[in-house]
């Protein structure tokens, strides 16, 4: 589709290969084979050059079947295992010499199966694969085990994208607007959104409006009886501070922060001030939520910087000048 920029194979065959395509003689008896099936060819592989690409692009051009070559995701081992998932999800087999199979004897039964493919300069979709649902699941709980195994955030992060694409398939968003600067407001916002997603899927969800950070003032009450000298008064400046956002947010609203304070101790559960509607609420119902990561974090970095700010001999600020008062140009008459 040249208007699009993408190429579009309806009930693709699949061929995964681990290795780089160069030759023809890897190629001919499978070209030759998937010619008389009359269906078009996706190749998933390291790379696909020379000969073999040569004679894929022959094929398209004249007509014989379509066909679309692309790079294969990733590098080393995770790259395997995504090969290994697209080949459980369209019910082939990846070829590898490491499992003994080479490309020159592969046969159409090896070949994986999906009743759409979308390619574009960027991404390739498989729609419908023909993979046998069991396995699929299979494969799915075994990246679930390796999730909650790893220590690597980025290893973790990686697992969970294969699991979204193997077992929830992949969403495309698409923002438009009527101006640029419209658009890349929505697609920031966009993007905020997903984010905070990923982070509450990550750890979970607490009551929004500043309620979670309310409810830890307990907590650092009691730690607060067991100190003394300076950590006590740090303790101290803590507990004031957790009150910071819920002040700020009835305050934005024009109410007494310190009103609306003492109604959220008081209140059990997910009692809170939903400042839009001036009203309180269960702000959990109310969905006013936030994700539990960015709380955390958003507390954890707030007290580093109060660290170092501690630490500090001398800080450098900029004071602004006094505002000069205007006056009236007095009249000219003519």
């Amino acid at each position: 589709d040249t208007e699009k920029m993408e190429a579009v194979l309806e009930d693709a065959l699949v061929l995964i290969v681990e290795k780089k395509i160069s030759t023809l003689n890897d190629l001919i008896k499978l070209l030759e084979a998937v010619a008389k099936s009359g269906s078009p060819l996706l190749v998933i592989a390291e790379d696909v050059e020379g000969e073999a690409l040569a004679t894929l692009i022959v094929n398209q051009v004249r007509g014989t079947f379509k066909n679309c070559a692309v790079k294969a995701p990733g590098f080393g081992d995770r790259r395997k295992a995504m090969l290994q998932d697209i080949a459980v999800l369209t019910g082939g087999q990846v070829i590898s010499e490491d499992l003994g199979l080479k490309l020159e004897s592969v046969a159409m039964a090896q070949l994986g199966r999906a009743k759409r493919v979308v390619v574009d300069k960027d991404n390739t979709t498989i729609i419908g694969g023909s993979g046998d649902q069991k396995a699929i699941r299979g494969r799915v709980e075994q990246i679930r085990r390796e999730i909650i195994d790893t220590t690597s955030d980025y290893d973790r992060e990686k697992l969970q994208e294969r699991l979204a694409k193997l077992a929830g398939g992949v969403a495309v968003i698409r923002v438009g607007a009527p101006t640029e600067a419209e658009m890349k407001s929505k697609k920031e916002a966009l993007d905020d959104a997903i984010s905070a997603t990923k982070a509450a899927v990550a750890e979970g969800i607490v009551p929004g409006g500043g309620l979670a950070l309310l409810r830890c003032i307990g907590a650092v009450t009691e730690e607060e009886a067991r100190c003394e000298g300076d950590e006590r008064t740090g303790i101290q400046i803590l507990k004031r501070a957790l009150e910071v956002p819920v002040r700020q947010i009835a305050e934005n609203s024009a109410v007494d922060g310190g009103v609306v304070i003492a109604r959220m101790i008081e209140g059990k559960g997910n009692f809170g001030f939903d400042a839009g509607r001036k009203e309180y609420v269960d702000l959990v119902e109310a969905g006013i939520i936030d994700p539990t990561k960015v709380v955390r974090i958003a507390l954890e970095n707030a007290v580093s910087v109060a660290s170092v700010l501690l630490l500090t001999e001398a800080t450098m600020t900029e004071i602004p000048e006094p505002a000069k008062e205007r006056t009236l140009e007095p009249e000219m008459s003519m």
